[in-house]
């Protein structure tokens, strides 16, 4: 109990975060029958440090060329941007557990992180105020039903971009490249995505391409599914799990959040996360992309470096930039 309690204190505590969450569930506008999502930062390793490993299984049976590569972008109007500016609210689909990405700041109660202060500068682009925007909370496995049944107009929730997700939904550009890796307790016997996962319980989001990975080649572990990452840090905590398989720029805000865990081995994937519409909707494709690269210009003083040195720098140093854009047309 001692041990458990040393891992639930303090601010980086998920049970801290749960809480803060809870007092502001009412402002949040939640999916129906959705519920929220998800060794020192030091450690962790910048996303283009990729180790020499075998490629996730999921990536050799891509057929699509350059699935990073989405519609130039363009500052013109369209049906989806005249609905969305008719409306008045960009509705975004968002995680808000998910320290440094998206998450209840403790401090005023409101919605905070790298991806947060993406939708806000699309919500200012479209509908000239940041703060035009309807928050929707969704687990990990609703991000593509929630587009496709209307019920956001983006999602901008560390989503990777692959050949597969790309039958059903659409993407800008890539915004950030991030790795999956493992994250276990300190003086676990786990080294990495390796043989020392062989009859250890790891946890992995449903619908993750951590998920699909572990499905392919498992080593040897026991799977654990569950809707949303933060709920594979409490099953963490409380012992009901050994590891997580996740991508290292999520890890690395849950290792700040609870000291007791850290990172091994290496990133073992290359993955670049792209805010996702609807496969009908390109004039938002392409005006998101628009948005984006005024996001990434300015150099080490652009829009998309501020907001990475705010939220992501303290808990994933080393990281230079932004990927550079890839057009289909």
């Amino acid at each position: 109990m001692r041990r458990l309690a040393r891992r639930l204190r303090g601010w980086g505590g998920v049970s801290a975060m749960a809480a803060a969450c809870a007092v502001t569930a009412a402002v949040l506008l939640p999916l129906a029958q959705a519920a929220p999502d998800d060794g020192p930062p030091g450690a962790v390793r910048p996303p283009g440090s990729v180790a020499a490993v075998p490629q996730a299984p999921w990536t050799l049976t891509d057929t699509c060329p350059d699935p990073e590569a989405s519609l130039r972008p363009s500052a013109g109007d369209g049906p989806t941007i005249e609905r969305i500016r008719k409306a008045g609210k960009l509705v975004a689909g968002v995680d808000q557990n998910s320290f440094a990405w998206g998450y209840r700041n403790p401090v005023d109660g409101r919605l905070d992180g790298f991806d947060i202060a993406l939708v806000r500068a699309i919500a200012k682009d479209i509908l000239g105020d940041e703060n035009a925007v309807i928050y929707r909370a969704i687990p990990t496995n609703q991000r593509i039903p929630a587009l496709q049944e209307g019920r956001v107009d983006v999602v901008v929730r560390t989503m990777t971009i692959n050949c597969k997700r790309l039958e059903e939904v659409a993407f800008s550009t890539a915004y950030f490249e991030a790795g999956q890796q493992v994250l276990a307790p300190k003086g676990s016997p786990i080294t990495g995505y390796d043989a020392s996962l062989k009859d250890r319980r790891i946890c992995t989001a449903a619908g993750s391409t951590a998920e699909t990975a572990l499905k392919a080649q498992a080593y040897g572990a026991v799977p654990v599914s569950v809707p949303n990452q933060l709920d594979c840090l409490v099953r963490l905590q409380l012992g009901e799990v050994d590891g997580i398989i996740t991508d290292n720029a999520l890890a690395a805000g849950q290792a700040a959040q609870d000291p007791s865990v850290r990172l091994v081995g290496s990133p073992f994937t290359r993955e670049f996360y792209g805010v996702a519409m609807h496969r009908d909707a390109p004039d938002l494709v392409r005006r998101v992309n628009k948005v984006l690269e005024d996001y990434r210009a300015g150099g080490g003083g652009s829009p998309w470096m501020q907001a990475y040195a705010r939220h992501l720098g303290p808990v994933l140093p080393g990281v230079a930039g932004p990927p550079a854009p890839k057009y289909r047309d």
